[in-house]
C-alpha cells in the first residue's frame, strides 16, 4: 500500500489549456489543495519548455482549481516513499520542484500567476517568481515548514530575504499567515483584484497576441482593486518585527519577542513565541541562516544551496526531525512531536557545527550537487508597495 501510494497517478493532475498565443497551466488536485506531485512537476517542466520555444505562444497563465492555488509539495507522498526505502524518489521530486521554480523564474515569456486561494511552500516557490503575481481577498500565504522539521525552501531564501526589513525572517520562522493585500504591500505579489473578476481577467488575457509586458500590465490594471490592508495586519507591525527579528540568533529573536510580550501581550507576539517554541529547533536555525545568506546571493545559488540542505534532511545524515515531524503532523495527525522528540530538543543544543553540516556537500558517492542550466532571462521582481 505504501509503495503504491508513492507512484499513484491521479488522472489530469495538471490541465494544459488555452489558445495558440496564451497557454494556461492549471493545477488540478483540488481535493489535495493542489499539492504538487512528482508527476505534476515533470508535466509542467515538459510543457513549459515546449511553450517557451514555440514562437506562437506569447504568455503563460498559472492557476489552480478549487480553493487553493497550491498548498505545497505532497510531503506525505514523499515521506511514505522514503520510509519504504525509496529515498531517491523524495530527492528526485525535490530536484524537479527546484528546477520547475527556476524555469518559471527565468522564463523567456511573461508568466501570470493567478493566486486566488491558499499558497504555501512549493506553491509559493512556483508562483512568486512569476512576472505578474496576482492575489485576491481569498489568498492566504504561509511558509510553515519548521513545524514538521523541514526548513523554508523552494526559493524562499531568495524571495523572503528581499522583503522589507526583517519581515522575511518573521514569516519564515513563525509560519505566520498573511492575506493577499499584505502580500502586495510587502512585495510578495504585485497586483490585487477581487476573486469575482478573475474569470473576466482571464477572458481579457485570452486576447493577448504579444509578449509585451506593458500591454499585459495594462490589461491586468483594468481589473485591479485597491486592497483593504488591515490597520493591525502583519505588515503594520514592521517596526517591532524589525526590532526582534534583526537579532543575530534564533535564541536572541525568541528572547526579544518574550521581552516584548512582557510589555505588550499582543496576540501576534504570543503566537510567534508559541510557534517558535513548538517548531523544530534545528529547522529554525537552518531557516534563519538560509534567509540571511540568501540576502546577498542570486537565485541560482539560493536554489542550489536549498537543494543541498534538503538532501541532508531527506537522507537523515544529521537528524530524523523531518520524519518525526511529518509523522506527527501529517500522518498520524496526533500533532505530538513533543519537544524532546526533536533532536536536538532545544535551541541552545543546536550548535553551529550541526547547522554547518546541512550546508555542506552531502558526502555520499551517489549524491550529486544540483546543477542548474545557465539561463539569462531572470529579473528580480520583488517590490514592496510602501
Amino acid at each position: 500500500m505504501a509503495i503504491r501510494h508513492c507512484f499513484d497517478k491521479d488522472v489530469d493532475q495538471v490541465l494544459f489549456e488555452g489558445n495558440s498565443c496564451v497557454k494556461k497551466v492549471i493545477l488540478n488536485r483540488p481535493h489535495k489543495l493542489n499539492s504538487l506531485t512528482y508527476q505534476m512537476t515533470c508535466q509542467m517542466i515538459k510543457e513549459l519548455k515546449a511553450y517557451e520555444v514555440d514562437p506562437k505562444v506569447k504568455m503563460v497563465i498559472l492557476k489552480g482549481n478549487g480553493k487553493a492555488f497550491c498548498a505545497g509539495g505532497d510531503v506525505l507522498a514523499s515521506y511514505t516513499c522514503m520510509v519504504a526505502g525509496h529515498w531517491s524518489y523524495g530527492i528526485n521530486f525535490y530536484k524537479k520542484q527546484i528546477m520547475l521554480d527556476y524555469l518559471v523564474a527565468t522564463y523567456g515569456k511573461p508568466v501570470v500567476a493567478i493566486i486566488d486561494g491558499i499558497v504555501m511552500g512549493g506553491g509559493a516557490g512556483l508562483s512568486l517568481q512569476g512576472t505578474f503575481r496576482i492575489v485576491t481577498e481569498n489568498t492566504v500565504f504561509a511558509m510553515p515548514e519548521t513545524a514538521i522539521g523541514h526548513f523554508t525552501d523552494v526559493g524562499s531564501s531568495y524571495f523572503l530575504s528581499r522583503l522589507p526589513g526583517f519581515f522575511g525572517e518573521y514569516l519564515g520562522l513563525t509560519g505566520t499567515k498573511i492575506r493577499g493585500a499584505e502580500m502586495v504591500e510587502c512585495g510578495l505579489a504585485n497586483h490585487f483584484m477581487l476573486s469575482k473578476d478573475v474569470r473576466l481577467l482571464e477572458t481579457a488575457l485570452d486576447e493577448v497576441t504579444s509578449s509585451d509586458t506593458k500591454t499585459i500590465s495594462e490589461i491586468i490594471g483594468k481589473f485591479m482593486h485597491k486592497p483593504n490592508v488591515k490597520q493591525h495586519g502583519a505588515f503594520s507591525r514592521l517596526e517591532i518585527i524589525n526590532k526582534c527579528f534583526s537579532r543575530t540568533t534564533v535564541e536572541e529573536i525568541l528572547s526579544s519577542l518574550e521581552s516584548e510580550a512582557e510589555t505588550r501581550a499582543e496576540k501576534w507576539i504570543l503566537e510567534a513565541i508559541n510557534w517558535m517554541k513548538s517548531a523544530c529547533p534545528t529547522s529554525l536555525k537552518i531557516s534563519l541562516r538560509s534567509i540571511r545568506e540568501g540576502r546577498t546571493q542570486g537565485l541560482e545559488h539560493c536554489l542550489t544551496q536549498e537543494f543541498t540542505v534538503g538532501s541532508h534532511i531527506a537522507r537523515r545524515t544529521v537528524s530524523d526531525d523531518f520524519y518525526e515531524g511529518t509523522r506527527a503532523m501529517l500522518l498520524d495527525k496526533d500533532r505530538n512531536p513533543k519537544v524532546h522528540m526533536w533532536d536536538p530538543s532545544k535551541l541552545e543544543l543546536v550548535t553551529d557545527e550541526i547547522v554547518d553540516r546541512y550546508f555542506s556537500r552531502v558526502d555520499e558517492d551517489y549524491m550529486e550537487s544540483l546543477q542548474l542550466p545557465t539561463r539569462s532571462n531572470f529579473v528580480g521582481t520583488m517590490r514592496p508597495k510602501l
